[in-house]
């Protein structure tokens, strides 16, 4: 880069928000995705980011690409200056959803969520908030680094998955039981299940993400047998049920949602002492009292006293 002083009329600042996408995601197509943009749209974005910086920015390794040293050591920085940014846009006014535009970022950690949770705000948001979006991102095994690093806006996740979100500002959302799913039309199993049907039946097992349910990581510490047939993602298991003697088990709220659809039967899980899970979402200092963001977690807070009946 160049020693002299560099003229900050002559640069658009917006690169500065590419930069940070591209170095973030080490993907053109990702990156312009995260923007809202034409990937080749991010390409040409790329080929100025190179030019103005005298650095490739992003180099090919095998299939995938990587940040150069230079980028690498300019991304925290470069963050820092988008958040001081924002931060000064956001307190100039409060938020009117009515007519303000705004995007967040989400990160959820478990797809069900999105289901069964954010579903009704995305219908909601059309008619209240016509110019809010919602990026949400899918499950990620750094979910935590991701908030931190400043990454999404908001996390939601079972406090049971991040112990250490009493370090952040958070607030529980709703908690779940687990209920015993199974076809309707099992050949074994009428209006309950024993615990020796369960242990014996095939076994459908979830993971989320990369990560064994917390259900699961459950039943192995109280010692439960299981006769695994199949391990898939949670939010697909309801899926592979019908017509099968495979016995599962979901979230009752993601369950009630997919009983009929899916010609489901829902039984009270033949063990005792099940932990339930507490949703939680998880957001960071730096938006904590800004008004948008306040404004969606009790947008968030409204929705989970509604569907628990607490409102």
């Amino acid at each position: 880069m160049s020693e002299h002083p560099v003229d900050l009329r002559r640069i658009d600042l917006n690169l500065l928000v590419a930069f940070e996408a591209l170095v973030t995601e080490r993907s053109v197509t990702r990156a312009a995705s995260r923007l809202g943009v034409g990937q080749s749209a991010m390409s040409s974005t790329l080929s100025r980011l190179r030019k103005l910086l005298r650095d490739d920015v992003l180099v090919r390794e095998g299939r995938g690409l990587v940040a150069t040293p230079m980028s690498e050591s300019l991304l925290e920085p470069v963050r820092g200056v988008l958040v001081d940014i924002e931060q000064i846009l956001a307190g100039r006014h409060d938020f009117n959803p009515a007519t303000d535009a705004r995007t967040f970022r989400l990160l959820v950690t478990n797809y069900h969520l999105t289901y069964s949770f954010l579903r009704p705000l995305l219908a909601r948001l059309e008619a209240e908030a016509p110019r809010v979006r919602l990026h949400i991102e899918p499950p990620a095994d750094d979910f935590a680094g991701r908030l931190h690093r400043h990454e999404v806006d908001l996390l939601i996740t079972p406090r049971e998955a991040y112990p250490e979100h009493h370090s952040m500002p958070h607030r529980v959302l709703f908690s779940d039981r687990y209920v015993v799913a199974v076809d309707r039309d099992h050949p074994e199993i009428h209006d309950e299940i024993t615990y020796e049907q369960f242990c014996t039946l095939p076994y459908l097992a979830t993971w989320s993400g990369r990560h064994r349910s917390f259900f699961e990581l459950q039943l192995d510490l109280m010692g439960v047998p299981r006769n695994l047939e199949l391990t898939t993602e949670f939010g697909i298991a309801p899926f592979l049920l019908q017509g099968t003697r495979l016995i599962t088990v979901l979230q009752e709220r993601l369950a009630r949602k997919l009983v009929e659809q899916l010609n489901l039967k829902l039984l009270e899980p033949p063990i005792a002492n099940l932990h339930v899970l507490t949703e939680t979402m998880v957001w960071s200092e730096r938006t904590d009292r800004d008004p948008a963001h306040r404004w969606l977690r009790q947008q968030l807070v409204n929705l989970a006293a509604e569907i628990t009946g607490e409102a």
